[in-house]
């Protein structure tokens, strides 16, 4: 092999392989033509128009976040800072029943929905529409969209706290079918949500078959976290079971002082009910979470902390307690004069969070909120924060097991078997880290600060952090979900 020929696009030297797979590190080489990875192994003579050297790094698929909330920040080239500096690679778009499409709106959009943008951002009449503008834009990092459920009841309902009739199941399951067939990959389903609640499991069911028709998944925020989040549990296995739709079981905890504790019970559930429901489930690794301001969530917090408040904005980043103390009213007043607005809710115990996070079939998702002006610091630092404090420094689970929970488990659960691994033939998805400093920096009081030791990452072969000096830099794509073909389309 001649040297002064270039073989590669891209060699990454000497890295310390952490492949996705689970095994153990080795050392090797990964050479890079276009965008997919053409070689891993000793390349010592290969040419190459671009050598990088990983010598004490980490060379490890790009990251798939499962739980996002970025329908509209992707397309927002500046955010993406927010994926990239950790090593995220790939977003799943659409969780809690909230998604951008189908949904033209008028007025404003009714929490949950103003999580993702105000009225303006609701500007696709179908999904195809918000897939065909993916398709048109410089995306920093890969996307896979689920329609939410939710989406789909304001769409369709004029009263969206009852139950749907049929004539509104089946405006939403025509919706469903447009969805799957424009490419998501699932339907989410937020029944804590006002928008949600009123939802039966029957009319859950109903739309989860359309999605198991396509082999899509059903990803639920379940109906409840708290006292009853057993119910909760058991009802969407029940969801799943009469569906025949593969569960994913969204940011899994168990909220509230006196329920501290109780994932050992949802563990035994899991083994229970899932003996005959495909499932995985996906986690934080903070003792917080963050919603809208809602009255259900500060009652089973020890603390809340403000992110955003529409009529009162110089409130983000300080307690509810400091606000009431300092208005002289009452806690629930306070609340209602600062609606809409939203909160982080310290509810967890870190004992959950570790038993949710070593569960092996548990992915990582941040749950993050980019349109927070004082978001979680999970939007910052989840990823970089399982590496270093759980894995490193606390030694939940080995670095292998922390890569395969964040790529190939993600990569097999959302079908999408050429990334989440360093592997020959694999989209080059990838992301170089010093193991012994990566660490998250984002903190409650300063939840923008990027994660240390990330070096590089690379979308599809091409660097996209350090962010690139223009859009043109930007290489995601859209990632439809698998689509079965219908009897009626022929072969």
């Amino acid at each position: 092999m001649n040297a002064s020929q270039p073989v590669f696009d891209l060699v990454l030297r000497n890295g310390s392989v952490v492949d996705g797979s689970g095994r153990e590190p080795f050392r090797a080489d990964v050479g890079v033509r276009g965008e997919r990875i053409a070689a891993v192994g000793r390349l010592d003579h290969a040419g190459s128009i671009v050598n990088v050297d990983a010598s004490g790094l980490v060379v490890a698929p790009g990251f798939i976040d499962v739980h996002t909330h970025d329908d509209q920040a992707v397309f927002q080239w500046a955010t993406s800072e927010a994926k990239l500096s950790q090593g995220v690679t790939s977003v799943v778009v659409g969780n809690c029943g909230t998604s951008l499409a189908p949904l033209c709106l008028q007025g404003d959009p009714p929490p949950p929905l103003d999580l993702l943008g105000a009225r303006d951002e609701y500007r696709f009449d179908t999904f195809a529409q918000y897939v065909q503008a993916l398709q048109a834009a410089p995306l920093p990092v890969n996307v896979m969209a689920l329609v939410g459920h939710g989406t789909l009841r304001v769409r369709n309902m004029d009263d969206f706290s009852r139950q749907a009739t049929p004539e509104e199941i089946q405006a939403m399951a025509l919706d469903v079918h447009e969805a799957m067939a424009a490419g998501a990959a699932g339907m989410s389903s937020g029944l804590f949500y006002p928008i949600n609640c009123g939802a039966d499991t029957n009319e859950v069911v109903a739309l989860a078959r359309v999605v198991a028709g396509y082999n899509g998944k059903l990803a639920m925020h379940i109906r409840d976290e708290g006292d009853d989040v057993a119910g909760a549990v058991q009802e969407a296995f029940q969801c799943a079971r009469r569906s025949k739709a593969f569960l994913v079981l969204s940011h899994q905890k168990v909220a509230g002082k006196a329920n501290h504790g109780r994932s050992l019970e949802i563990m035994e559930l899991y083994r229970q009910e899932g003996a005959d429901v495909p499932f995985a489930i996906d986690a934080y690794p903070y003792t917080s979470g963050s919603s809208m301001l809602h009255p259900a969530l500060v009652a089973t917090s020890e603390k809340v902390l403000l992110t955003w408040s529409k009529p009162h904005p110089e409130v983000c980043g300080r307690t509810l307690g400091e606000i009431t103390t300092e208005w002289g009213c009452p806690q629930a007043e306070t609340i209602c004069r600062l609606q809409p607005a939203g909160a982080i809710y310290f509810m967890l115990d870190e004992a959950d969070v570790s038993r949710y996070l070593a569960w092996d079939r548990c992915m990582v998702g941040s749950d993050g909120i980019p349109s927070d002006p004082h978001p979680h610091p999970r939007l910052y630092g989840a990823f970089a924060r399982i590496l270093g404090e759980y894995a490193r420094d606390r030694a939940l689970f080995s670095l292998s097991e922390a890569v395969r929970k964040m790529t190939s488990l993600p990569a097999s659960v959302y079908g999408l078997g050429e990334r989440g691994l360093v592997q020959e033939g694999c989209f080059a998805d990838l992301v170089l880290f010093d193991p012994n400093r990566v660490r998250d920096r984002a903190t409650y009081a300063e939840p923008r600060q990027k994660a240390e030791g990330i070096e590089r990452v690379f979308v599809n072969g091409r660097q996209a952090w350090p962010l690139p000096h223009d859009q043109n830099g930007c290489s995601g794509r859209f990632l439809p979900g698998r689509r079965v073909q219908s009897a009626s389309e022929g072969t």
